[in-house]
């Protein structure tokens, strides 16, 4: 037997509000008896929360809870829609600030010749005073496994020719047919340069 059709629940909660959805408690949604006031345009101290209500309302402005853990609750007077808009934008500037470091991959064979090699080093280099890591391996085809001396021996090299820019991880390992090793940069080398420029 089939059921009939569900009507359309429209309202489901009438006790649900768009306003409970905001990151912050704002104006009415301040449901403590006192709250600590901070900010520009007022004298720093704790207020009775109508009180802070009532100055929120005179300036035409909101009263934002913006410290909530805090006892009594940290609150500022201001226009709710410029403290998010200011508080996106700070977000956004430190988003752009710390730039993820990358994993870039430098590939290797057991005979990798001397040319090949210093021209993967020198790239190495600028990945890793760019800030990212590199992560070398030493790829072994068929029987080439049996020479896994001659990729650590390889990857400890390039290791050593990268120590002034990085430093290993750790001491290279073996995952199924290829011997990895992760250089990562060095931050005081960063931070020296970035203080220089």
């Amino acid at each position: 037997m089939a059921f009939p059709p569900r009507p359309p629940r429209g309202n489901f909660n009438p006790r649900f509000r768009k306003e409970q959805q905001q990151e912050h408690r704002t104006n009415h949604m301040i449901r403590v008896p006192q709250v600590r006031l901070v900010g520009d345009n007022v004298e720093v101290g704790v207020y009775n929360t109508q009180d802070a209500l009532r100055m929120a309302q005179e300036q035409q402005l909101d009263l934002v809870e913006i410290s909530p853990q805090a006892d009594p609750p940290v609150c500022k007077i201001i226009d709710y829609n410029k403290f998010l808009y200011e508080k996106k934008k700070k977000e956004k500037e430190m988003k752009a600030n710390s730039k993820t470091a990358e994993v870039k991959e430098i590939r290797f064979t057991p005979g990798t010749d001397d040319h090949d090699f210093d021209f993967k080093a020198r790239h190495a280099e600028s990945f890793l005073k760019e800030g990212n890591k590199v992560k070398a391996y030493v790829q072994f085809k068929g029987r080439a496994i049996m020479f896994k001396e001659r990729g650590e021996l390889v990857l400890l090299k390039f290791a050593e020719r990268l120590s002034e820019f990085g430093q290993p991880e750790g001491l290279p390992k073996l995952e199924g047919k290829r011997m990895l090793m992760i250089i990562a940069p060095k931050t005081a080398k960063k931070k020296k340069e970035g203080q220089q420029g």
